[in-house]
């Protein structure tokens, strides 16, 4: 054998194409696994998608995760459905971003109603113990590979470094560190350019994934590509979709129930969760429990646990607000407190995540058609780069309220801190899956509980 052939032999070869159900399978799989929040969730992605199986590359994958997190809601959800969207047209799109949601949907649904009917119940309890310092350190985890592929250069860095001062010690709106990130990137591009491209040459092969089946150079699939036409069908058919649920919410339940009053809430929710869930939850308090009274402070916290612990985006917290408000303000009569409970967790998801599912379908013909345009990419890229820093901010939080339950001024919870660096040293150190690492955790908080 010659060298050049063995050379030949050795090199990876571009993956065959992929069904739609093989996609489908892997949509729901993802589903059942994407815990860890938006971080965690993009950071399996990337390992499955980029990494393992080269269906997209890692040039390609952070240009549609830049878009993204322009986005108002969850970027991880949106990732999804663009890719799928991209892979195999809307019902791939439909597909992904659908299963991302539904087994998150159908378990809080579950464990809200263990909460409503049982209330504090000892198990669950020792579970969510050792849950929240495992997520503490997966978030950091995240924060810390996807920061190893955003911040190629000293001035991202700085950026990151930025956007964590400015929303750590001045509480920076997030929106306000998109806008002046996307601005740095912009003039620095004009200025240094080299610095906010987004990878070069071949990303994937550069990074040694092999050639990917939607590669750096893969040309735009004929569905993706920009038209005015299939724009406004999309927006027309997205607005058709939300008025008419929300007609038949106030047709059958009346203009100012439970119900329809959720749909228009939620609605206004969707288009005001720049930066994910944490971004969103001070507007969605205030609705959820001063206005509208539909659950009340602790309840609400309570609900933040069990988003924080299940897989799916951590808005899903909304579904527990449905669930809960449904019940307790009997949305569907007395007599059925549950249908009513299940129908307030399924108009909440419903009206959150559908707008997600418009600005993808409507807006990912222009992102595909700038790919490779540095005025386009240079923003993003800078974007990217600050979001590292509000992640590592989440991992803070997350820390802060696990291990100082009562606040700095309480004791310091040294059996949640030693999970926590457990956690990490499996997470760092050997790689252990997510499913077991959290199992594990759950088990070791249930023995931390029942020996206290």
């Amino acid at each position: 054998m010659t060298t050049s052939t063995a050379q030949s032999s050795a090199a990876p070869t571009r993956p065959d194409a992929v069904t739609f159900a093989e996609a489908l399978r892997f949509w729901l799989k993802l589903g059942f696994v994407s815990f860890g929040g938006p971080a965690g969730q993009i950071a399996i992605m990337h390992t499955e998608l980029v990494e393992r199986r080269r269906w997209i590359s890692e040039k390609r994958f952070l240009h549609a995760l830049n878009y993204c997190m322009l986005l108002p809601g969850p970027e991880a959800q949106q990732l999804a459905t663009y890719i799928g969207w991209l892979m195999h047209r809307t019902w791939g799109g439909i597909v992904a971003g659908g299963l991302f949601v539904l087994p998150s949907l159908f378990i809080l649904m579950g464990l809200s109603w263990v909460y409503v009917r049982f209330g504090d119940v000892p198990v669950v309890a020792g579970g969510f113990y050792g849950l929240k310092p495992a997520v503490t350190a997966l978030v950091l985890h995240a924060a810390h590979r996807i920061g190893t592929r955003a911040l190629r250069s000293e001035w991202l860095s700085v950026i990151a470094g930025v956007s964590f001062v400015a929303i750590f010690a001045f509480d920076v709106p997030f929106p306000g560190i998109v806008v002046g990130a996307a601005v740095i990137g912009w003039l620095g591009s004009k200025r240094w350019p080299a610095v906010f491209a987004i990878g070069g040459g071949h990303g994937a092969a550069k990074h040694g994934y092999g050639p990917a089946l939607i590669d750096d150079d893969t040309p735009t699939p004929p569905h993706a590509r920009f038209s005015r036409a299939h724009l406004v069908r999309i927006v027309l058919v997205g607005l058709a979709l939300w008025a008419a649920a929300l007609a038949g919410l106030a047709a059958v339940y009346g203009l100012e129930s439970t119900l329809a009053t959720m749909g228009w809430f939620f609605t206004k929710a969707a288009l005001v969760t720049f930066g994910g869930a944490y971004a969103v939850l001070p507007y969605v308090y205030q609705g959820a429990v001063e206005t509208h009274q539909w659950l009340d402070g602790p309840q609400m916290i309570d609900g933040l646990a069990l988003g924080e612990t299940t897989p799916g985006p951590l808005i899903m917290v909304v579904a527990f607000v449905g669930f809960v408000g449904g019940w307790f303000q009997q949305a569907a009569g007395s007599e059925l407190l549950l249908l009513g409970a299940v129908l307030g967790a399924t108009v909440a998801t419903f009206f959150t995540f559908l707008p997600s599912f418009v600005f993808i379908f409507a807006g990912g013909p222009l992102v595909e058609a700038t790919h490779g345009d540095l005025r386009f990419t240079a923003p993003l890229s800078a974007i990217t780069a600050a979001v590292v820093g509000v992640i590592v901010n989440l991992a803070l939080f997350f820390a802060w309220h696990t291990f100082w339950p009562q606040g700095f001024r309480g004791s310091f919870d040294w059996a949640a801190a030693g999970i926590a660096i457990a956690a990490g040293a499996a997470l760092f150190r050997f790689k252990v899956n997510v499913l077991l690492l959290l199992g594990a955790s759950a088990v070791a908080g249930l023995a931390v509980t029942f020996a206290t």
